[in-house]
């Protein structure tokens, strides 16, 4: 019995979570991706699917403005219709602004590392092509080609460095705040950090993460 109970359970949550799936609209699903890219130390992987949904929906409506403007529709139809376009318009602006933030914060660090070059979009390879090569220059031309041979690397400190120690990269340990979505009750979690606890639904934590969702 505690077994069919069990299994009941779990079938209705999943049919819950599928029904909020289907619910959501492009509009929610980019305000996600733009908070996880918001909070997450590192870049992660580029929404081009809803990006291009989203550009499409915008100039979809702006269409709908002008034919309403040019019928002579209520002036408050209209402004409701221009109010979304706004807030589409500066979410999927801040979401691509935040993108281009970090790929000039960590941009030697994404080149090296194949997972994250995969991340980009090819605009934002193309990009991120082109402030490395700038970048190269301006440091040669200011700077390293000053130098003694030995420390002209952009990469290093000097020679005998073994690693990149002069790449930036982002900083994954931090302290991190996530609110759930439902109340969660008790969470397991392991001790090899500091102290954890939950409490109204926040999980406040120092566990390392490597990718942050909303």
């Amino acid at each position: 019995m505690e077994s069919g109970s069990d299994k009941g359970t779990g079938g209705s949550s999943a049919m819950d979570d599928y029904e909020t799936l289907i619910s959501t609209t492009d509009a929610d699903l980019l305000k996600r991706s733009w908070r996880n890219e918001k909070a997450s130390p590192e870049i992660l992987q580029f929404e081009s699917s809803l990006v291009q949904r989203s550009r499409e929906q915008i100039q979809l409506m702006e269409e709908t403005v002008e034919e309403f403007m040019n019928n002579g529709e209520d002036p408050l139809t209209v402004s409701l219709y221009q109010m979304d376009i706004d807030r589409t318009m500066f979410l999927l602006r801040s979401y691509l602004r935040i993108r281009l933030q970090k790929i000039e914060k960590f941009m030697f660090h994404i080149q090296k590392t194949a997972e994250l070059w995969t991340r980009l979009s090819r605009q934002e390879q193309k990009f991120a092509k082109r402030s490395i090569e700038d970048t190269k220059q301006h440091l040669d031309e200011s700077v390293l080609s000053k130098l003694p041979d030995r420390y002209k690397s952009h990469l290093k400190q000097s020679v005998i460095s073994e690693e990149d120690d002069m790449v930036m990269e982002p900083k994954l340990d931090a302290f991190v705040i996530c609110r759930s979505r439902k109340f969660l009750g008790g969470l397991p979690v392991d001790d090899r950090k500091s102290a954890r606890h939950v409490r109204g639904g926040y999980l406040c934590t120092s566990l390392q993460v490597d990718k942050t969702t909303s």
